[in-house]
């Protein structure tokens, strides 16, 4: 008779053994499915803003950051602009896949065969404006008749030479260098500002607001949005997801950027560095604190990224009246939403 220890040690041991083959069975295919299996891997893309890394882009920075687009599946290079590299060059080119443009520009480059789209309208506000001492003067626009007025170049000249037009004035053009030193000597009567830098540069140099007159072109419906996202037509056709992943990513980045100043800053502050490029925490402050007030106007209901027909049609046909571009392109391809606001 045999021993029951014995059948029982058996029948244990067989089931362990049997178990075991089954465990390694199920691990061999599972290893064999993941051979086989194809990799992902995130999509190398470089990004070019307009001009170095201040905190007029810092919600791409910091999108990088934090790991938005990484999550996102996207290996993300910025590249810092600035006078030597073009954003709308390393687009046209290759050299990057997305870059930031003015609305004028995007409209320009298309125009002209660059087959750029506008993946999403970051900035939904002018910034540019024009600013005027009051000891020279000037209160209304009437009071700019027979003054002298600085222009930076031809597409920072639309908007100032409409307003010019509106009014019916007479003035003196003179050519504006990216210095506001001709304005604080008195070499010009009204300098063209950007109110997220010049203008505080402006304030800086010791000129308080209550001496100052502004003329904001969005308040004198002469509102041309500026900073957006736009790829080549063939990136976006080759893969619609992942440029639609990309500007999640960007508005992600900004609403944690405006969600944490100080942090934001302090990345600001280290990437400017990097380029050897000198900046206050005070300036930086400043300018993303406009930049919010751009992106996200107070009052207004909207989805991030969109751009309005109204606004692409104001900006297209003034490029058009001053002679800049030949013909208005179609706005359905020139734009490709690529975000609503139920996306996480």
């Amino acid at each position: 008779m045999p021993d029951s220890r014995g059948a029982s040690w058996f029948s244990i041991n067989s089931c362990r053994a049997n178990t075991g083959k089954i465990l390694l069975a199920v691990c061999l295919l599972v290893f064999a499915g993941a051979l086989g299996a194809p990799a992902t891997h995130a999509r190398e893309v470089r990004l070019i803003p307009q001009w170095v890394p201040q905190a007029q882009f810092a919600g791409y920075y910091m999108g990088l950051e934090k790991g938005f687009y990484k999550k996102r599946d996207i290996d993300l290079t910025i590249i810092a602009g600035g006078p030597l590299k073009q954003s709308s060059e390393y687009l046209a080119s290759g050299k990057a896949e997305f870059a930031t443009l003015w609305l004028a520009s995007g409209i320009q480059m298309r125009d002209h065969a660059v087959p750029v789209v506008n993946i999403a309208q970051m900035v939904r506000r002018s910034a540019l404006m024009l600013v005027a001492k009051k000891s020279t003067g000037i209160r209304t626009p009437q009071d700019l008749n027979g003054k002298k007025v600085g222009l930076w170049e031809p597409v920072f000249q639309i908007q100032p030479t409409a307003f010019i037009e509106k009014y019916g004035l007479d003035v003196t053009i003179v050519r504006q260098s990216y210095s506001v030193n001709l304005f604080l000597r008195g070499g010009v009567d009204v300098a063209s500002a950007m109110w997220y830098n010049e203008y505080h540069t402006i304030l800086n140099a010791g000129l308080d607001p209550d001496d100052l007159v502004t003329f904001f072109f969005h308040e004198h419906g002469l509102n041309f949005p500026e900073d957006g996202i736009y790829v080549l037509e063939d990136t976006f056709n080759q893969d619609p997801e992942m440029c639609q992943a990309f500007v999640a990513a960007s508005i992600e980045g900004w609403r944690y950027a405006f969600a944490h100043p100080e942090e934001t800053i302090d990345l600001v502050m280290k990437n400017l560095k990097a380029e050897h490029i000198p900046a206050t925490r005070v300036h930086q402050k400043w300018m993303l604190e406009r930049m919010q007030d751009l992106m996200y106007p107070a009052g207004e209901v909207f989805t991030p990224g969109e751009l309005k027909y109204e606004d692409y049609a104001r900006v297209a046909y003034a490029l058009q009246d001053f002679g800049l571009i030949n013909s208005v392109p179609d706005y359905n391809t020139f734009y490709r939403k690529c975000y609503d606001d139920t996306q996480k």
